[in-house]
């Protein structure tokens, strides 16, 4: 496995390259431009700024996240052709970068969402919290004013002003679109771009919902098992693969982490490895890592990586906010590199108790 953690770069990210350095067995960072908007070329010298500045903190650049959809590709508008090519051409300057890995979401307006950026736990920390009742006595865009007045002045991706302003219009476009269209529409996408990856040499990896049931009646169409084996079918290719996010999927107490990962081991490209705590219907709590700090079994999880011989990227993700750290919530430091040390000790005790 290649040891990885997120990072927004050097004006994006409050925590420096060189803090990253010291977590124990640390091999990269997964990156991105946060420049970008979704539909734009990311061009060759951006990337290789980026990558450099990677590699002068003397680690490397292991993948992207996330190379945004256009919502036109989404929603299936005449312009997607456009924005399609704008995202091979993007993966052509990433593989001539030697960046080799894109994680990358399919989701109507919402890319992620939590009803507390900011919830205390018993020990003092806090933590991203999903409440379903609060949802429900929201309109949609209610949950962009939430999550900014959470912010703390941080930019959150997926929450940028840019769409907020042009809110009314998203709903406008995805009128209509169903789960099937929405799914039409990805296959439209994949069947486009995976030939380009083949031979570009980026595997692609998409992420499951977040949370992983519908929002706002908008579709979510990669929330469950059948969801991702209908997507993996699109195309058959290692090219288009998974983003296995334990958190995302396993928010949903009947989504079997460790089948899931048995059923569609071959087609992991890159693991988010963290916990939830259930707090009720369809109210969950991001908590430490740590499986007894959660309702998730961890060293389930990662057996069950080790078993399908999964080789690719895992980071740690979404981190409680600890130690009095100011930090954008679910990426301070401190947290996230306690929880990678976790998952390299589950790691080394399964590989060697396997012999």
């Amino acid at each position: 496995m290649k040891w990885g953690f997120r990072w927004y770069g050097e004006k994006g990210d409050t925590i420096p390259l060189k803090y990253v350095r010291q977590i124990p067995g640390i091999n990269g960072v997964v990156g991105t431009l946060l420049t970008k908007m979704p539909g734009d070329v990311w061009e060759v010298s951006e990337i290789q700024e980026l990558k450099e500045s990677v590699e002068k903190g003397k680690l490397e650049l292991l993948g992207i996240e996330s190379v945004a959809i256009h919502d036109a590709i989404k929603a299936g508008t005449p312009e997607r052709d456009q924005y399609i090519e704008n995202y091979i051409q993007t993966i052509k300057n990433l593989s001539q970068c030697d960046v080799r890995m894109i994680c990358y979401s399919f989701k109507p307006i919402f890319g992620w969402a939590k009803t507390d950026l900011f919830y205390e736990n018993k020990d003092g920390s806090f933590s991203l919290v999903y409440d379903q009742a609060v949802v429900d006595k929201m309109e949609p865009a209610d949950m962009y004013k939430l999550i900014h007045s959470q912010s703390k002045g941080f930019s959150l991706p997926g929450w940028e002003e840019e769409r907020l302003n042009k809110f009314g219009k998203l709903v406008e476009m995805y009128e209509g679109v169903t789960e099937e269209i929405l799914f039409e529409n990805l296959s439209y996408f994949l069947k486009k771009i995976i030939p380009v990856c083949e031979e570009m040499d980026v595997k692609m990896a998409i992420h499951p919902d977040d949370p992983p049931f519908e929002l706002f009646g908008f579709p979510r169409i990669t929330k469950n098992l059948h969801d991702l084996k209908k997507i993996l079918s699109i195309v058959d290719s290692p090219y288009n693969g998974l983003t296995l996010c334990t958190g995302s999927l396993g928010a949903e107490p009947n989504n079997d982490m460790v089948e899931i990962i048995h059923e569609v081991g071959d087609r992991i490209n890159f693991v988010h490895f963290r916990n939830v705590e259930f707090l009720g219907e369809r109210k969950f709590r991001e908590s430490a890592h740590l499986s007894a700090d959660g309702s998730l079994d961890m060293y389930a999880i990662m057996k069950a990586l080790v078993d399908v011989g999964f080789d690719g990227v895992i980071r740690p993700d979404h981190g409680r906010t600890v130690f009095g750290e100011v930090a954008m919530p679910g990426y301070g430091l401190y947290d996230r590199a306690m929880g990678i040390t976790y998952l390299q000790g589950l790691h080394e005790a399964i590989t060697k108790a396997k012999g």
